[in-house]
């Protein structure tokens, strides 16, 4: 309304570009419920095999969700439609999550774990781990597709899942700051000691694997000698706690009953022989 109670009319550019604004801004939304929807299936993992294994192969899980401004240079770069359509169709890393894990192993275990639940759908894996990039980046990546359920529709939302180890993680930090301050012209002497610090990276995940694994088998190791295969020891439990799990059963304590005024075996026989 102006200053004379008439409605506002927008001109017709305004008024496409308002409503590109407010689709852009559902798309948005869309792939933060994307995040959330996976941001919660990689938590229950984490809390799960905290609880039943004492040992969450998840160290850390962070989440990001790219800029406009971001989204808009990367789609000028790649050639990709500049559309809400072309945008959701052709970039696959508007959403993203990252996993950290303690070991090489472990990054495999979590994949594993996601691809293989009935509502996420992968769409393509890149496992720089096997074979990392020629500058020494290692991860495994890959862009998966989950449904967000909103009131009146459904909608496949993108997203792309990075896992990798806590010295992956360290590695690619620091390469992306160096990248940052150097605005992408890096001194080749600074890069031979990036490649030179990945393959010490490599080398320090697969050392602390194998110690890893060592400890684990001395553990089992451990426990297989504290037993002993011909103990036979029964594990008595009182008797009010059977009846909360099980009210039907019949404890020992019950299955013969104990009368006071029935005389021993003994003493009946002495009985019926004064009797006789």
């Amino acid at each position: 309304m102006n200053e004379h109670g008439e409605a506002r009319t927008l001109s017709p550019d305004l008024e496409e570009l308002a409503r590109v604004r407010q689709e852009f801004e559902v798309l948005m939304l869309r792939y933060k419920f994307g995040i959330d929807e996976m941001m919660t299936k990689i938590n229950i993992l984490k809390e799960e095999f905290a609880h039943l294994h004492d040992y969450t192969p998840i160290e850390h899980v962070e989440s990001r969700l790219k800029s406009p401004e971001s989204i808009l240079k990367k789609a000028v770069r790649k050639g990709a439609t500049v559309s809400i359509e072309g945008l959701a169709e052709q970039l696959h890393d508007i959403a993203g999550i990252r996993i950290t894990c303690s070991f090489v192993s472990d990054t495999y275990r979590i994949f594993e774990m996601l691809a293989a639940q009935h509502d996420v759908t992968v769409l393509e894996v890149r496992d720089y781990i096997r074979t990392p990039k020629a500058n020494g980046y290692q991860s495994l990546h890959m862009i998966v597709e989950v449904p967000v359920f909103l009131s009146a529709t459904t909608h496949q939302v993108k997203v792309e899942v990075q896992i990798r180890t806590i010295a992956m993680d360290f590695w690619a930090s620091l390469e992306h700051k160096i990248y940052y301050k150097f605005d992408g012209d890096v001194p080749q002497e600074m890069l031979d000691k990036l490649r030179d610090a990945a393959e010490t990276a490599s080398r320090l995940d697969v050392t602390m694997e194998h110690l890893h694994d060592d400890v684990k088998a001395l553990d089992v190791g451990r426990e297989a000698s504290d037993i002993d295969p011909g103990a036979t020891a029964k594990l008595e439990l009182p008797d009010s706690l059977i009846r909360l799990f099980w009210p039907d059963l019949q404890t020992d304590a019950e299955t013969v009953p104990v009368q006071d005024d029935v005389p021993a075996p003994v003493e009946v026989e002495r009985q019926f022989l004064a009797e006789v």
